[in-house]
């Protein structure tokens, strides 16, 4: 097994609470955002969408790194089938979060690890159940800002922790990067995680 303290880290993402994710379990790492087409296949389901974003965006950086370990994440919402991305203005994120008061949806994070040609991957899936907001509220959280660059219009580790009334499944992939699944990958591709001993 390779530490990977030993290996150069480049997240594919420009996502501020996936770069945190890695900061808090030590993982020096750079940005480098990979630029891909997101749009969905023909007849391709919400989770493979995600997991194929996710090994694109490590392969495409993956392709000018080839001796660095790469991140590639991608994460949905998901409610009654439809596919819930990151809002495109104040409107659609109001829209949005009526969707979810007082229900439950489905969040789909995939991750992926390239290193040395291989590639690793797997989606988190996670349930997530929010109180019922009514419109003053929406508004209210809208105006913060937070909602704008988030799939399905909220951020669960800042003001949108207010309103959920639970999590059945891993709270980080929520967030945007599954630590557990990301430790499983590294071993897959003999890196070690190993606590950065």
């Amino acid at each position: 097994m390779i530490p990977i303290t030993d290996l150069e880290v480049i997240l594919a993402s420009q996502s501020p609470r996936r770069r945190q994710l890695l900061d808090l379990v030590g993982i020096r790492h750079i940005v480098s955002p990979a630029d891909i087409d997101e749009t969905y296949l023909a007849d391709e389901l919400p989770e493979a969408h995600a997991e194929r974003l996710a090994r694109e965006k490590a392969a495409k950086i993956a392709s000018h790194n080839p001796d660095a370990l790469i991140i590639g994440a991608d994460t949905i919402v998901v409610i009654d089938g439809n596919v819930l991305g990151k809002p495109i203005d104040v409107g659609d994120a109001e829209r949005m979060l009526q969707s979810l008061s007082g229900r439950s949806h489905t969040v789909m994070t995939a991750v992926a690890v390239s290193h040395q040609g291989r590639i690793a991957s797997g989606v988190e899936i996670v349930d997530v159940t929010f109180l019922p907001i009514n419109d003053d509220e929406i508004r209210s959280y809208v105006a913060t800002g937070e909602t704008m660059d988030k799939a399905g219009s909220y951020g669960i580790q800042g003001y949108g922790a207010t309103i959920i009334r639970r999590v059945d499944g891993d709270f980080f992939a929520v967030m945007g990067l599954s630590l557990t699944r990301l430790v499983a990958l590294l071993g897959e591709l003999g890196v070690a995680y190993d606590f950065l001993r």
